[in-house]
């Protein structure tokens, strides 16, 4: 006769069997049947505790983009379901596994009122990739395999479970407990392309003039760099990111041109996508920052997209060849066709590169030695790529972070190293992911970067980097305002400053009183030796930038919101 474990204990096992080895998370009532069997069982899980569900949510999601596993996080019933809901939304929308298990109310208890009840499968339902109820235990296993499949497999996406108190003491037959373990890691079962497109896009690529492949995250979640390279080496052609897609080229490679778009781009990229006459999407939805807003590249173009989402392929842009595949395959597939073809023409990358890239350093060079007060965003930039090592990986708030990262740090290495949530820009996010990031990838620095908004949105899990000795360094741009709101204000509506503004905070001395060595850093003159301490120091650190706002900036922002 088999043996019999309680729902809660089931799930223990269920997450342990693939290959779950943290989980981010807060207690609460209904949580208590599960925190009971995490611990009383032995397993080779690590909970760590957060202060509120929406962080343990982005921790999950930091944890997913540098391990290539999925990322857990949980939380309770009520307002836990409804705080974790943020991050879920921001990871399926990225295309990044996150597996959140919200406790809830026993199914007995449904329809009489109990506290913290709520629909939780339709509270979920628009926003994840699969979600269920585990409303019958005997069930438990064969969901929990299904959400994993579901995350990884395809296009990878976020799921939810709502766990009842009821389920969690409910009897599961051990035998029940397996997993697949092609699902411990992502892209899982990747689909193949269509050989006849293939062959098409080939054909189009060699014979073209000037060939651009633009890449947004795709590539690096598929793990393509080498693909990539392969076919933009065969091609002599220029290779654009977005924002997500930094990291599927490194950026001093010669043929890497760039980011593109209006957050991050500047007038010599664009100018290199709009004399494009073939351009190949990869694992990029050509949406409306990649594009500026559906204007550049042009109507005349000859597109190509590879995608894992069929829905994503031709949604904006008129496709002459639709790919729809996973990025490694389709790439590799496409690299072995070109090497079939005689007389593939070559399209002359390095050198539009390097033009691109001579007018966006010539302009930026001069900001980052700049002694004015407040310090320029781009002396911060200039510092930290003298200091930090090649493997290190930065976490980008919106706002004023993530355009002039994106624009100016010149990433040395392909992979995963740059880190921002650019599906819905929710503030307060880096923080949190900086902390799964450096969980999942512990042996390189971590840089957390924020606005002084962000700060207020996350300050408080200062006190989860401090208790678990996360050797992070978060820098804060400090201009009091929310910066990317009063620059839209300030172009596009008269420089009617209304309700943006708010005071400036010692930011240096609250993440001091959570117990970070901290520093505030006025003068331009002090800013790399004051950085390079934070950076080596062994333990949480924090450097409060007096930095200008970013509607007095030359923030590398083609436009504003009018």
């Amino acid at each position: 006769m088999s043996n019999q474990l309680t729902g809660a204990e089931a799930m223990v096992r269920m997450l342990e069997a693939h290959g779950v080895t943290e989980i981010f998370g807060l207690c609460g009532d209904t949580t208590l049947p599960f925190y009971d069997a995490l611990a009383r069982l032995n397993h080779g899980i690590n909970h760590l505790l957060t202060r509120d569900e929406r962080h343990a949510a982005y921790m999950a999601d930091g944890y997913a983009r540098v391990t290539g596993k999925p990322g857990v996080c949980e939380g309770p019933s009520g307002g836990g379901a409804t705080y974790i809901l943020p991050g879920v939304v921001e990871a399926n929308e990225s295309s990044v596994p996150i597996l959140a298990i919200t406790t809830d109310v026993a199914t007995t208890s449904r329809g009489r009122y109990p506290l913290t009840e709520l629909d939780q499968v339709a509270l979920f339902g628009p926003l994840a990739k699969w979600n269920t109820s585990l409303d019958d235990a005997t069930r438990l296993p064969a969901q929990v395999r299904a959400a994993f499949r579901a995350m990884t497999t395809g296009t990878p996406g976020a799921t939810h479970l709502a766990l009842p108190f009821d389920t969690q003491k409910a009897p599961v037959d051990e035998t029940e407990i397996w997993a697949d373990p092609r699902h411990r890691t992502f892209p899982a079962e990747r689909a193949a392309p269509d050989p006849e497109a293939i062959e098409e896009a080939a054909r189009l690529l060699a014979g073209a003039q000037n060939a651009i492949v633009i890449c947004g995250g795709g590539p690096v979640l598929s793990g393509a760099e080498d693909a990539l390279a392969n076919v933009a080496r065969m091609l002599q052609a220029p290779v654009a990111t977005t924002v997500s897609g930094q990291g599927s080229i490194a950026e001093t490679d010669p043929l890497a041109l760039g980011v593109v778009g209006s957050n991050g781009g500047n007038p010599a990229t664009r100018a290199a996508v709009d004399a494009a006459d073939v351009i190949l999407f990869v694992g990029c939805r050509a949406g409306s920052v990649t594009t500026e807003r559906w204007r550049s590249p042009g109507r005349d173009k000859t597109i190509l997209h590879i995608d894992s989402d069929p829905m994503v392929i031709g949604a904006n842009y008129q496709t002459a060849v639709a790919i729809n595949a996973d990025a490694r395959s389709a790439l590799n597939a496409l690299a072995a066709e070109l090497a079939a073809l005689p007389g593939v023409a070559t399209q002359n990358g390095a050198a539009r590169a390097a033009a691109a890239w001579s007018a966006k350093t010539s302009e930026f060079d001069l900001l980052a030695a700049s002694t004015d007060r407040p310090i320029r965003p781009e002396a911060v930039i200039a510092a930290l790529m003298d200091i930090l090592e090649d493997d290190a990986t930065i976490v980008a708030d919106p706002g004023t972070p993530c355009p002039y990262f994106s624009a100016h740090y010149r990433w040395r290495k392909p992979g995963r190293h740059f880190i921002t949530n650019r599906a819905h820009g929710a503030l307060g996010y880096a923080l949190a992911a900086s902390m799964g990031a450096h969980v999942g990838r512990p042996g390189v620095k971590t840089i957390a970067a924020m606005g002084d908004g962000s700060f207020g949105f996350s300050c408080g899990e200062f006190e989860t980097m401090v208790r678990y000795r996360m050797p992070i360094t978060s820098i804060v741009f400090s201009n009091s305002t929310y910066g990317w709101i009063k620059a839209g204000q300030n172009a596009g509506f008269g420089r009617r400053f209304y309700n943006v503004d708010f005071n400036r905070t010692d930011h240096a001395a609250v993440a001091s009183a959570f117990g970070v060595k901290s520093w505030r850093v006025e003068d331009p003159a002090d800013l790399k030796k004051i950085l390079t301490e934070a950076v080596n120091h062994d333990g949480p650190t924090l450097v409060d930038v007096i930095s200008q706002p970013l509607h007095e900036a030359a923030a590398p922002v083609s436009e504003w919101v009018a």
